[in-house]
Formats: structure tokens, sequence, C-alpha cells
């Protein structure tokens, strides 16, 4: 009995602390919001100019992150909605609406009047109900300098039938947040934790909200038992006996002033209904067997035929002294909650290839996947420029000049039908975190994300597809130059025009970068027939230097040799 009353005093004790830090955050943010509030009353008024529906056929999204990626419940479409994007000056948020005809392989941005305001780390639910409903909740807006947040706690819901946005409201729900979780049980929404962020503090929330899509009310549920401790960016899933998994996810809490400890957690629970007793909910702590994911945030997830939940990439900070590095990753797991068990998926390949297929290099659909996954116009740039991960981690580019591919003029090599000096032949996503997924029809879709190099934030606006029936191998959809990315450094204001803002100047910029990087020294050539066994003691040295110059002086040899490597080898792996 002591014990027992002694546990519940400090569960008690910790509710009254997350509240006293609620309303501490609550009130220094509300004067940050209030001005940002100011700033999303403009958009919306230029929002409120649109007064009827236009659908207009359009090239892909631009670059974003933290958008969400539905699958239409009737129609072969997927939906996009919102996002965000950084240029290295400036945050551009999003409330812009896609949709992906994945027959045809096109896409219509669909402009419709009274939209949500602008945001991104919103949470979009698909039901069937009326022709198909869209539910939003929640998100956030940032300022132009990405320096103040605003949190919504609003919730919203796209008639898919008719086009049509409404805002519901309904009182009791969820406060201000986002990097929430949010999914469909029955006929009700369940939402998960999530985090508000205000600029001098945060708080990360555990709670658990449900509301009712016949009745448009929400309720707080107050399960028993252990449940996960407060944090963002988790796995939640249904199982096909109706419980609902949580996995994963990220907070911080802070060590002392203006030092934060990041936790990325791997813990993994169960919220289950009570049979019988309406409204009544339990947590479980399990422990599923298989190979787990590695800790991780910012990985995406979707739910994969036989009822299975897909996870994929995601960035693993680690913690060097003083400095933080991201290892991005882009593998694929598996969580079947019949058998409580985690697997890694691992591509087959296709069951006959005529020729070696390069990541970074357009593969056309074949039969059924040309008419799911649509069809990918070829292109031909001259220059080509990759980011290559290592295993640490480390991010490099590869800068390559080469001429326009013909149809059928580069020979085939007895190399090229070899795995082990492929490398990797495959194509495959490059690493990321804050993805977009959906699945449709047994095919996984993937559209953009970010990844780091050195300093600077690359956004993504590449487009894949995966056959999660046959897992043989990635179709490019839509390819992307990272490379040609609007990048805008301190100084790169400095000696802009001041009338022309953080949008100004992209083309020039573009045209005198591009004028540098072909003053590029050309790379020490593979020649022909020459194996890379060959080829890298043979140009190990400049590489070395490459490396070293690329990872600074201080880096440790033995990161430098590994850098060096993989640079060499995503060189010869284009060259061959």
């Amino acid at each position: 009995m002591g014990k027992k009353g002694k546990k519940e005093k400090k569960g008690r004790g910790a509710e009254k602390t997350a509240a006293k830090m609620e309303k501490k955050v609550s009130k220094r943010s509300r004067k940050e919001e209030e001005d940002l509030e100011a700033l999303i009353a403009h958009f919306q008024t230029l929002d409120a100019k649109k007064t009827q529906i236009v659908e207009t056929p359009c090239s892909p999204p631009s670059p974003r992150l933290n958008a969400s990626l539905s699958a239409h419940p009737e129609k072969d479409e997927l939906i996009l909605f919102g996002g965000e994007y950084f240029n290295g000056q400036k945050t551009f948020l999003y409330n812009e609406l896609y949709i992906y005809n994945i027959r045809k392989d096109t896409w219509t941005k669909v402009e419709i009047p009274s939209p949500p305001p602008r945001r991104c780390a919103h949470q979009a639910v698909v039901v069937p109900q009326g022709g198909g409903q869209l539910w939003i909740f929640g998100g956030e807006f940032a300022s132009p300098d990405g320096e103040q947040f605003y949190h919504y706690k609003d919730l919203w819901v796209l008639h898919l039938a008719t086009k049509t946005w409404e805002q519901v409201r309904s009182p009791g729900g969820p406060s201000g947040r986002s990097g929430h979780r949010m999914v469909a049980w029955k006929r009700q929404l369940i939402l998960f934790g999530g985090f508000h962020e205000s600029t001098r503090d945060y708080i990360y929330y555990n709670d658990v909200y449900a509301f009712d899509l016949d009745t448009f009310t929400w309720s707080k549920l107050s399960p028993s038992g252990t449940g996960p401790t407060p944090r963002s960016g988790c796995q939640m899933s249904v199982t096909p006996q109706g419980s609902i998994v949580i996995y994963g996810g990220y907070s911080k809490q802070r060590v002392k002033k203006d030092v934060d400890k990041g936790t990325q957690h791997s813990d993994m629970f169960l919220l289950k209904s009570e049979e019988g007793r309406e409204g009544r909910w339990v947590w479980t702590r399990i422990n599923p067997s298989g190979t787990k994911p590695t800790p991780r945030s910012g990985f995406s997830v979707a739910m994969a035929p036989n009822s299975q939940t897909l996870l994929f990439g995601g960035v693993c900070d680690e913690e060097e002294e003083e400095s933080l590095e991201g290892d991005f990753l882009n593998d694929l797991y598996f969580y079947d909650a019949t058998k409580n068990r985690w697997f890694a998926g691992q591509l087959k390949g296709p069951k006959s290839e005529k020729r070696k297929r390069r990541r970074g290099t357009k593969a056309e659909p074949e039969g059924a996947n040309e008419q799911e996954c649509g069809e990918a116009s070829a292109q031909a740039p001259l220059e080509v420029v990759r980011e290559v991960v290592t295993e640490d981690g480390t991010v490099v580019t590869i800068k390559q000049m080469l001429t326009a591919p013909g149809p059928s003029k580069q020979p085939q090599s007895d190399e090229d039908d070899s795995p082990e000096e492929a490398g990797g032949p495959l194509v495959e996503p490059r690493p990321r975190s804050n993805a977009m997924l959906a699945v449709k029809h047994g095919r996984l879709y993937l559209y953009g994300g970010m990844f780091e190099a050195g300093d600077r934030q690359v956004t993504l606006s590449d487009f894949y597809c995966l056959d999660l029936h046959k897992m043989d191998q990635w179709i490019v959809l839509v390819e992307a130059d990272p490379a040609t990315q609007e990048w805008l450094e301190e100084s790169d204001s400095e000696d802009s025009d001041a009338g022309e803002g953080a949008e100004g100047g992209e083309e020039d910029e573009e045209d005198e970068d591009s004028s540098e990087e072909d003053q590029e020294p050309q790379h020490p050539l593979v020649t022909p027939g020459e194996q890379f066994a060959d080829y890298l003691p043979r140009t190990e040295q400049y590489w070395v230097r490459l490396a070293r110059d690329d990872a600074g002086s201080e880096a440790k040899e033995k990161r430098v040799l590994k850098v060096a490597h993989a640079m060499a080898k995503a060189f010869f792996d284009d060259s061959a």
C-alpha cells in the first residue's frame, strides 16, 4: 500500500509540474503568437480573394518537408498539402493542395476558396465517409526568419467529393501543437503527443484525445497503465486487432541554461480500448522481437499491405563533444502487429537486369509499374552533382561533367552484371528525414524531405515508387538535383539589392554558381575496362587531398580516408 501510494503521489507531482510548465510556455509564447497572427491574417486575406475552385495542370511541387501525403480512399490519386522550405535565410510555409494522378503520372494544383492557413508538421488523416474526407489538425507556422513559431489547434476537413474546405469548431480539443500523430480508429480520430515551442521555452506532450466523426466532439482520454513519456514525431498506427501502436519519437529537455539534450526514443507501447467499457483505454508496454530499427528521429510512416506498419529513413543525431552530427538514413522497416515482430525491408532487385541501375539515374517503369507508378521522361544534364553519405554520416559532394548519353551508344561490359563490382546497382532514394509517404494499391510513394550537407539544409522534391508486394526496385518518378536549389548565405543578402529580399535574384545566383562550377578541376578519369580495385590505388592520394579539404584540417585521418574512398567510388560508379 505504501509503495503504491508513493508512486501515485509521484505521478500526480509530475502532472502538476507539466501543468506549470505548460502555463509558463503558454504565457511567454502568447506575445509571439500575437505577432504571427497578424502575418497569418494577412495570408488569409490573400486566400479570401479566391472565390472559385481552380484546377491547373502543373509540374511537380517545389521542394518541401513536413507536408502531408495521403492516398485518396476511392480514386487512384495522392493528395499533398502544406509543408515548409528553408533557403538559408528565409522560411517558406505552404497551404497549397496538389493532386497526383497515379495512372496518368500527372500533377494538378487545386485552389479552393477559404483553405486552412499555411502550415507544416500537421497531421492529415483520410476517411471514406461522404465520398472521402481529408481531416487536418494542428501544425505550425514560422516567421520568415524562423525564430518565432505559431502552433495551430484548429481542425479542418477537405470534402474530396465537392472539393470544399470546412473548419470544424469544437471545444475541448488539444492545445496548439505540431509533431503530433493522429490516426482513424473506427469512427473516431485519435491524437497523441506533439510539442509546443516558443523562442525561449518548449513543452512535449503525451496526452491522448479522441474526435468523434459522428457528433463532431472532442474528448480527452485518460488511459490507465504506464504510457509513453512526452514526445513528438513518433510512429502511430492501428493494428488488425483494433489497438493503437506507438513507437519511438523525439523529445528534449533542458539540462542547464541554454543547453538542451535530445532523446531519440525507441520504446514501444500499445493503447487498447477495454472491451465493454466505452471510453476506457489502457496503456501496455510491448517488446517486439525481430530486427528493430536503430534509434532515430524524423522518420516517416505509412500503412503497408497486410496491416503492417512501414517505417522509412530518418536521422540519427550523434553528439560528439560540442558538435552535433546527423547520420541520415534511407532504410525500410516493417512492423507486423500480429506477430509483434520487426523486420528489415530488403530489395530483391529485378529478375532480369539488362543494365546497371545507379543511384540518381532514371529508371523507366515497365509493365504494370509503368501504369501504376507513372512514366518519367528522361533527362540528360551535362553536369552531375551528387551528395554521398558515408557510414559515419558524413555528407560529401561529387561534381562531374558528362556528355549527354545516347539511347544505345554506351557499350555493355561484363562488370555491369556484377553486383559486387557495382557496389549497389539498384536505384534508391538518397538518405533523408521528414519525407512524405503514402501507400496506394500496395505501392509505396515517397516525396521530398531533407538532409544536411555541412551547414546547408538541402530540401528535396524527388518522387519515388516501390511495389511492396514485389520489393524489387525503386522507380524514379521525379528526379531532382539538389545542386540547383537556391541557398543564400548571410553574405548573399549584403551583396544583393535591398529591394529584392530573400526571393530575389535567384536566376542570377544560379548562373553565377554554374559559371563557377564550370571551372572546377576534372577528377582523375576512369580508363576503359578499368576495375575499381585498380582505379582506387592509382588515384587515392588525389581523393584524400579532396576529402581533407572538405572535412577540414582537424578531421581524423581514418575519417578522411573513409570519405575519400566514398568519393572515389561514387565518381567511379558514375563514370562506368
